[in-house]
């Protein structure tokens, strides 16, 4: 895996990239989006393990994250949708499958119907977005987003696994820094603003919905996932129609992480048979 900045829309960010000795014939290219919060390496245990089985895999830092500019830009979900568009033109990339977690979940589905052509197939992880997500949990996200304190990170680190043991010093250490390094408090204030005034404004189920008999879909969960419950991943599956939900055991927010052997394999049978993925 190496890693290298571009710059998208005049925004620079950081990307991670694996490509395999031999790109296995037909495969697309694989766009991982992370969540709130969160960057690019949260993907560390999928980049390389699906390029030895021959993906071309990608990882980016969303504006306002990771390694990423911050600051003061215009944060909101159509923002990192054409962004998203941004970065695959910038690497010349021609087919991609876009998996998205949580917020990248939101992301992905909405590039997928503001550009059409913009992946051949769709893979959400405890996605957000699908449905309204009403006004005390937009709250609720909106005053997260604004505790960058360590005790405040190493308590949503543990809200986020449900293995504790996930939560090292050296993660929270790590975490604390990249959250309050150049520019974070202000991409934070921004942030916050957007999830409690204006995130439901962009809720994408129903147009995406409409995308589910030309666009091979996959929802993943993590079965113990208390940031957004599988009880949500139901809901959004009778709004979307014949879309398969497969659930992690013994799996919180991260299941790509969490169970990253059984995550890859499952995105693997997805490439292999988009449109009947499960097990």
């Amino acid at each position: 895996m190496i890693q290298y900045l571009i710059s998208v829309n005049g925004v620079t960010t950081r990307v991670l990239e694996a490509r395999p000795e031999n790109v296995a014939p037909g495969r697309p290219s694989l766009v991982l989006v992370h969540g709130l919060g969160a960057r690019a390496d949260r993907w560390r245990e999928n980049i390389d393990a699906l390029a030895a089985e021959g993906c071309h895999v990608l990882a980016f830092d969303l504006p306002g994250h990771g390694l990423a500019q911050k600051g003061e830009l215009p944060y909101s979900v159509p923002f990192y949708a054409d962004y998203l568009k941004g970065v695959i033109d910038a690497l010349a990339l021609d087919k991609v499958v876009l998996v998205g977690t949580s917020l990248g979940g939101h992301v992905c589905a909405y590039a997928v119907t503001r550009h059409p052509r913009i992946a051949v197939g769709l893979v959400l992880v405890g996605a957000v977005g699908l449905l309204p997500a009403g006004e005390q949990a937009r709250e609720l996200i909106g005053a997260s987003v604004l505790n960058t304190t360590r005790d405040g990170i190493e308590g949503k680190l543990r809200f986020v696994f449900r293995d504790p043991s996930l939560v090292t010093e050296d993660l929270v250490h790590e975490e604390y820094r990249v959250n309050n390094s150049p520019g974070a408090h202000e991409a934070a204030a921004l942030l916050s603003e957007y999830f409690r005034t204006r995130l439901d404004d962009d809720v994408v189920g129903p147009q995406l919905a409409e995308r589910v008999d030309t666009l091979p879909l996959l929802l993943v969960w993590g079965a113990d996932d208390i940031v957004v419950p599988v009880a949500v991943a139901e809901a959004a599956q009778r709004l979307l129609g014949p879309v398969p939900l497969l659930l992690v055991r013994e799996a919180g927010h991260a299941p790509y992480l969490e169970k990253s052997g059984e995550f890859n394999d499952i995105v693997l049978r997805f490439l292999s048979k988009p449109n009947g993925a499960h097990p």
